[in-house]
């Protein structure tokens, strides 16, 4: 049988590119998650190791979609490796269960938890940076202004939530935490 895993990060992000991949590749199952892969105790990467069995195949689009450090990446593979399992990383190939392949692999896990590095250090600078302006906000922008706000709870005093999330555009939660920070 051959399992494949598709993961993102974030929500908001899209899975669709890594399942058609992993389709093309063969995968008579895959397991989809939007799970940070920093962590190791990810819902579904659990379940599919728990029923991989000997035999099978691990399809992933790429490297640090199950693994984010070389440690776990490593003791993974060779888990998986250990347990008569092929490992097949579609931007790489099939990884060979011999030295060399497991050489390859070490580098290649290296690589990649030294990216992810690089990203979080040029991220920490650059929000550094922003915070020295004197018009930094953490955060994501305000979507409406106070005015807009206002506006939309003095709405509210004789109207219903959904009239004035129909009349403003602006969401009932929102509506209903602004009250909150009214009071």
């Amino acid at each position: 049988m051959i399992y494949g895993y598709a993961r993102v990060s974030t929500i908001g992000q899209d899975l669709d590119i890594q399942i058609e991949k992993l389709k093309e590749a063969g995968c008579d199952k895959i397991f989809i998650e939007k799970f940070t892969g920093t962590k190791i105790n990810r819902p579904e990467f659990q379940k599919i190791m728990k029923v991989i069995q000997a035999g099978d195949t691990f399809v992933a689009t790429k490297l640090d979609r199950f693994a984010r450090s070389t440690i776990e990446g490593l003791q993974t593979t060779k888990e998986l490796f250990e347990r008569g399992i092929k490992v097949h990383i579609l931007n790489l190939g099939l990884i060979e269960n011999t030295p060399t392949g497991r050489l390859i692999l070490a580098n290649f896990f290296a690589f990649s938890e030294f990216e992810r590095d690089l990203i979080l250090e040029r991220t920490a600078e650059g929000k550094q940076r922003a915070k020295q302006q004197p018009n930094f906000r953490e955060g994501r922008p305000k979507q409406y202004s106070s005015k807009q706000i206002a506006h939309a709870l003095d709405l509210l005093e004789v109207n219903s939530y959904r009239e004035v999330t129909a009349l403003t555009g602006i969401s009932k939660s929102t509506l209903i935490r602004a009250k909150r920070l009214k009071k």
